[in-house]
């Protein structure tokens, strides 16, 4: 336990860190990865590039301090990094360097000396903090490996087919390499890849949601072809997978991981809401929704740019056939004229929860969203103003946590407790 003067200084540092906490983080990755350039093979280069990785540790740290007398209250935020963390293969061995080089940011931007009261401080703060990680991941490690068809690491898979599903979206299909037996997982799960890309200095990480149901033999991922756009570069691994990943080649995958998962005991109705690629978890829950002959209301609501890059629509209507309670309403923000010939969307212009053609249950009813940070962002704040209870909305990112909940200040982090 921290002494109660360690935790008044901690909160002390609270508006310090809300001010200059990102660039606190950047310097701490700068220190970082001078000092141990090996960890550019665990992170995401492009979030590194982009920002997204140092806001996302910002709000982490910010929200540790805020939170440092009852860090029970980031609990649920803590579960859902020590996932990502054991699906990337962090240890124990990391969290001395993390800590080292995050006190050594905060002493370079603070302009503090190493003796100071409040590196003292979060020197003690940061030990407990990096403890209760620890200890989550060692357990998520054991149950990764102990499970039946369990691994530790990263294992082997055989691409078995690849699919194009639409012009951008390619779904691939993986058997393990070995013909060993096959890890279950929870519908919303997913795997983390280790690219090994010819010519790149580090192997890259990303983590792709299983798009099909547990128990098919098989593993499924579908990926969108991430291109130039708005002066961003192409996604590497993305784009690697399309024009150069081809069946019968060879990925390695980390266990299953993540929070994000159906409820399937449950008996509220469920609303699958979703845009672009942010699908793919969606497919999961409708599939296995469907396989467990459930009569609870379930909607599919989904936005896409158009017809063209809209994958799996046929996939979605054969699973809901075996639905007797199903809606769905798709949307296409910019259709072509095709499009609205054949009757390929229910509407058009962006997925709007107020503008439906039909009204949503008013009971009890659980959200489950996935899609680009707007579109999250857009969606749970719709969510909220419509009354519906933080914890009833359950949310996958895409890249580093957005900060949905902070951004709705404390009444929502009060509702997810």
């Amino acid at each position: 336990m921290l002494q109660p003067s360690t935790i008044e200084t901690i909160k002390a540092t609270v508006p310090v860190l809300q001010a200059q906490g990102r660039q606190i983080t950047t310097r701490f990755y700068q220190l970082l990865f001078e000092k141990h350039p090996e960890l550019l093979n665990v992170f995401n280069h492009t979030n590194q590039r982009e920002g997204r990785q140092q806001a996302a540790l910002a709000g982490a740290v910010y929200a540790a301090a805020a939170h440092i007398d009852r860090l029970e209250a980031i609990l649920p935020a803590a579960r859902l990094i020590a996932q990502k963390h054991r699906s990337l293969g962090i240890k124990p061995e990391h969290y001395p360097i993390v800590g080292e080089n995050l006190l050594l940011a905060i002493q370079d931007v603070l302009g503090l000396p190493a003796d100071h009261e409040v590196i003292r401080a979060w020197g003690e703060a940061y030990g407990m903090i990096a403890q209760v990680f620890i200890d989550l991941e060692a357990e998520m490690y054991r149950e990764a490996a102990e499970q039946p068809g369990g691994w530790d690491g990263f294992r082997e898979f055989r691409i078995a087919r690849k699919v194009k599903e639409s012009d951008v979206i390619t779904s691939f299909y993986l058997e393990p390499a070995d013909g060993g037996a096959l890890a279950g997982f929870v519908p919303g799960q997913y795997i983390t890849v280790k690219a090994v890309i010819p010519g790149e200095t580090n192997t890259h990480l990303r983590q792709y949601s299983l798009s099909d149901r547990p128990g098919t033999g098989y593993y499924r991922i579908t990926v969108k072809r991430e291109a130039h756009m708005d002066g961003r570069p192409a996604g590497k691994v993305s784009t690697w997978l399309h024009d150069h990943v081809q069946a019968g080649d060879s990925l390695p995958l980390s266990a299953p991981a993540g929070e994000f998962v159906l409820d399937a005991q449950a008996n509220r109705s469920v609303v699958l809401l979703s845009a672009g690629v942010g699908l793919t978890p969606m497919l999961s829950m409708l599939a296995s929704l469907r396989d467990s002959g459930t009569d609870r209301p379930v909607f599919f609501l989904h936005g896409a740019r158009n017809g063209s890059v809209h994958a799996l629509g046929d996939s979605v209507k054969e699973l809901t056939a075996g639905l007797p309670n199903f809606r769905a309403y798709v949307t296409y923000s910019e259709p072509a004229q095709d499009d609205l010939m054949q009757g390929r969307c229910d509407g058009t212009g962006r997925l709007d929860l107020t503008r439906l053609p039909f009204a949503l249950p008013d009971a009890e009813v659980d959200y489950y969203l996935c899609g680009p940070a707007g579109f999250l962002a857009d969606s749970y704040a719709a969510l909220r103003k419509l009354g519906i209870a933080d914890s009833l909305i359950h949310y996958e990112a895409f890249g580093p946590e957005p900060g949905l909940r902070q951004a709705y200040g404390e009444e929502a982090l009060t509702a997810a407790r």
